[in-house]
């Protein structure tokens, strides 16, 4: 089988001025790219859902194992990443469940996103920030380097669990807009946030 780049579900233009056109186009149409996992992954039989692909990287073959885990992790995390945006003040709120379960977790919204943005500003080089459901069903926060998910295991991650929020930290994804600014990037990240969606992968998973 071969996996496919999926549509924005909104205008390349939607999130600007906080994500700008250019970065839109080019993240989505040249970063978020399934010719190499395809090749990656031919001859082999795999799941279509990437989450399952990359879950168990010790049913692929050691030989293609490094390029299914950067290039399986990419499809993956950006596939996560796109539904969960949405144009400035289009994204809702957090459903109850949710923000009950952040409140238990962190104390509020604030103190996550304080968190949450910490775990993005301090990721050294090119990876992801995570907010997922962990053991027990609990909210927790991490990041990962390159294209690695939290969703591959302890035996890739230090922090395994099951995403609902991703942000991309790589400079492809706000160099344009924000140059060396990471943390202006990440605050405003929130402003787009589609907490509607958010809260729909929270109940998913629990």
């Amino acid at each position: 089988m071969a996996y496919h780049l999926p549509e924005l579900p909104f205008a390349h233009a939607a999130l600007d001025p906080v994500i700008g056109v250019k970065t839109m186009e080019i993240h989505h149409g040249k970063h978020h790219n399934v010719t190499n996992l395809n090749k990656a992954v031919e001859g082999l039989s795999v799941p279509e859902c990437p989450n399952e692909l990359i879950s168990d990287l010790s049913k692929i073959p050691a030989e293609k194992r490094g390029a299914v885990r950067n290039n399986g992790g990419g499809h993956a995390n950006h596939s996560l990443f796109w539904p969960c945006l949405a144009a400035k003040g289009s994204g809702g709120s957090a459903s109850g469940a949710l923000q009950s379960a952040i409140d238990s977790a962190f104390g509020s919204l604030d103190a996550m996103k304080e968190k949450f943005g910490a775990a993005g500003a301090t990721r050294f080089g090119s990876g992801w920030a995570w907010l997922g459901v962990g053991s027990g069903g609990k909210l927790c926060i991490c990041s990962t380097p390159n294209q690695d998910n939290p969703l591959m295991g302890s035996d890739v991650v230090d922090c395994p669990c099951t995403p609902i929020l991703g942000l991309d930290v790589w400079e492809h994804a706000y160099y344009l807009d924000y140059q060396n600014r990471r943390p202006d990037y990440i605050k405003s990240f929130w402003d787009i946030v589609n907490w509607v969606q958010v809260s729909k992968n929270f109940e998913a998973v629990s």
